[in-house]
């Protein structure tokens, strides 16, 4: 596994981290998700990022990942590299959204609660909350790292000049923001549009999170829209995004994938990692075989000027 730097800080990265989002809820196998998690920890992966909203239902997942803290993982806290957010809803009434002190404060204390932890790696602010003022959201982030509570923080989903103004807040309070989570992949580009030159200017790592673009960049779709697949299930990808210009589009992708020697999977990866401002890509994994398999991405990083001009085309074809 290479690790990389994550912005000026002394944090490496694992070039490729896995997100709890889904799979490791209640309403999954444990049997899985735990082969899932050591087989991740066994191929170098270190960093596993939560949030308290991530199940399904909402807590469940770092229900599930702390109580294997205390089985599988007992004697190796010091090696992993443990992430947690709040900025979605997590519980009903005026104080469980959002980023106000005392949503993040209170999620924080619950998320460490479920996970049996004194502290997180990294604390995240999930989303931007324009009806609470930043410096009060940045201010809850200081006092979580002065108090012992999270070794670092980040923010999610902020764009360039929230992300700017927040990091400029942050460093006033002293206390540097450590990384930064967009959405980035091929088919969702808005990272380049700004954050991640603001990211390379204030010294912040950025994780790509949803790099398959909720499975659109792998073969599942080629075929049509398989019975168990979220497109079908009309949750988080909808049937209607998966368009016949969009299916072109990911044929030809799949076949330069294939003309690699890669998954279109493993070269929608490696493509995000070819960026040096990507600290780590996140991705998901039903199982461990899944897992393994983005992995593999890792044996193949390098792209010809020509692959890149092609992907680019393929792309921005109507």
């Amino acid at each position: 596994m290479p690790y990389r730097r994550c912005g000026k800080s002394g944090i490496l990265l694992p070039a490729i981290s896995l997100g709890l989002w889904q799979n490791f809820g209640e309403t999954d196998i444990q049997a899985v998700f735990r082969k899932t998690l050591l087989t991740a920890f066994d191929r170098g992966v270190t960093h596993f990022d939560l949030a308290n909203n991530y199940g399904p239902p909402p807590g469940s997942a770092e229900e599930n990942f702390g109580q294997l803290l205390r089985t599988d993982f007992v004697g190796y806290r010091d090696e992993l590299l443990i992430s947690t957010k709040a900025g979605y809803t997590m519980w009903p009434g005026p104080y469980g959204d959002w980023g106000s002190r005392k949503y993040l404060m209170a999620s924080l204390h619950q998320s460490l609660k479920r996970m049996s932890l004194d502290y997180v790696d990294i604390f995240y602010h999930h989303r931007p909350d324009l009806n609470t003022p930043l410096e009060e959201t940045m201010a809850a982030l200081r006092d979580i790292v002065h108090q012992g509570k999270a070794c670092y923080v980040g923010l999610s989903n902020y764009p360039p000049d929230l992300a700017q103004k927040a990091a400029a807040l942050l460093r006033a309070m002293g206390t540097a923001c450590l990384i930064h989570q967009p959405k980035y992949s091929m088919l969702v580009r808005t990272p380049e549009e700004g954050l991640l030159d603001v990211l390379q200017a204030e010294g912040i790592g950025a994780i790509a999170f949803s790099p398959l673009a909720q499975g659109l960049l792998t073969n599942k779709y080629l075929g049509g829209i398989p019975a168990d697949s979220r497109a079908s299930k009309e949750h988080f990808l909808k049937s209607e995004m998966i368009t016949a210009e969009l299916m072109e589009k990911i044929d030809r992708l799949n076949n330069l994938a294939v003309q690699r020697g890669q998954t279109l999977a493993q070269m929608a990866i490696a493509w995000l990692l070819k960026d040096e401002r990507v600290s780590s890509v996140l991705v998901g994994a039903r199982n461990s075989e899944q897992l393994v398999d983005s992995l593999k991405a890792l044996d193949w990083l390098d792209f010809t000027t020509d692959e890149l001009t092609l992907i680019d085309t393929i792309l921005k074809q109507n």
